[in-house]
């Protein structure tokens, strides 16, 4: 198998350098503009065909090795995050509001010094390399799909992904095969009740009261009513109600998402918070209105890949480095390419708590340690190599 460590680490510096100029310059989901004409430019740079506007702000890039052998894709995600740096470096976001808080930055950049390296030497590889740069991960209905329905899985035989994990310690790496990632579900339920005098509750029908239960009893799918070794969580992650204090809300909402990893639980809790929503307004008097939008599927590692994660991993990081993920409650649009080839998607760590990187993803002074770069490379590409190999 051809060795590109050497080759990755001497173009370090520049990925770090690719990093930091995208960190200072996000774009938000569907909003990937100047991201992409950077990464298309530096790809026709190094004679990589190029196909832009792929499912909307996606880009395929497509090297073509010098012997006949399987063509393995490499995806890496752009988008940002609406949040405000708060972060004290030199490289903090100048975009008001928009962050990458995710580290989609450097999967970008991580690609990148991937295309570049394999880009010099393509006469070796035994088959072809196919870049997916894909838009809009952060928010659904993702890039993703978009982006296979517009053809860039045509000619691919296998796909692997990384995401950059600060939970995780720069230096290791986790996968697994089967599940890996929940499903993530959202909903939005508005209470429509009767506003009135703070001092007058029973001429009302208090909106936030109702919504204040349903809080409650929307914890007990997961507490009472779901297999206790069935991963599963409900969660409220915002309540809006009322103007003033003297004032019975007429009005209020709830916003919340679910993660599962069961395709029947899936559809078992969405009908259960229906049942519950409904049964909670009605015991109060309030009318209600709910909207549940299912999200990405669950990311499912083909066993045979994540064999090879296994492998690859052991012999760039050694066996301890290299560790069986646990099931990761967050989701990711990258079950949608797995859904078509078979692949696997992996985790490196970017954590150091003896340099201050300990904050976690969506925060607004998240940030990674940048060597994590280099071990994604080595670990994206050599996967690559392998399953050429």
């Amino acid at each position: 198998m051809i060795d590109f460590q050497a080759d990755l680490q001497a173009i370090y510096e520049e990925m770090v350098g690719w990093r930091r100029y995208l960190h200072q310059n996000p774009e938000l989901s569907f909003h990937e503009y100047r991201t992409a004409d950077f990464v298309a430019t530096h790809l026709r740079s190094w004679d990589i065909e190029v196909r832009q506007g792929v499912g909307g702000n996606g880009i395929v890039g497509l090297l073509r090795g010098g012997e006949d052998g399987p063509t393995v894709a490499l995806r890496a995600d752009m988008d940002a995050l609406p949040i405000q740096d708060e972060k004290n470096c030199t490289y903090a976001s100048l975009t008001k509001g928009v962050m990458h808080a995710c580290g989609h930055d450097a999967h970008t950049s991580t690609l990148l010094g991937i295309a570049k390296v394999a880009s010099k030497r393509r006469a070796e590889l035994k088959g072809n390399l196919v870049f997916l740069f894909q838009h809009a991960e952060e928010i659904t209905p993702g890039g993703a799909d978009a982006m296979i329905q517009d053809g860039a899985l045509e000619g691919v035989d296998a796909v692997f992904g990384v995401h950059l994990w600060t939970p995780f310690p720069v230096g290791s790496v986790y996968s697994k095969a089967g599940p890996l990632m929940a499903a993530p579900d959202e909903f939005t339920i508005q209470i429509q009740g009767k506003g009135g005098h703070g001092g007058l509750p029973h001429q009302t029908i208090d909106s936030i009261y109702v919504a204040s239960q349903l809080v409650v009893n929307l914890q007990s799918i997961v507490s009472r009513q779901v297999d206790p070794i069935e991963p599963c969580v409900v969660s409220i992650g915002s309540f809006h109600g009322g103007t003033s204090f003297n004032v019975i809300a007429e009005t209020s909402a709830l916003s919340g998402t679910v993660r599962t990893f069961n395709a029947e639980l899936r559809q078992d809790v969405k009908q259960r918070i229906e049942r519950i929503v409904q049964s909670t307004c009605e015991m109060y008097g309030a009318a209600y209105e709910i909207d549940y939008k299912l999200g990405y599927p669950t990311v499912v590692n083909d066993a045979n890949e994540a064999n090879r994660f296994f492998k690859v991993g052991a012999a760039l990081f050694g066996a301890e480095a290299t560790q069986e993920s646990p099931l990761i409650m967050a989701g990711e649009d990258f079950s949608y390419y797995l859904h078509h080839r078979p692949g696997c998607y992996m985790f490196v760590g970017a954590g150091n708590v003896e340099a201050g990187i300990i904050h976690p993803h969506h925060h607004p002074k998240f940030d990674i340690d940048e060597k994590s770069m280099l071990n994604s490379a080595n670990l994206l590409l050599g996967m690559a190599l392998d399953y050429m190999a």
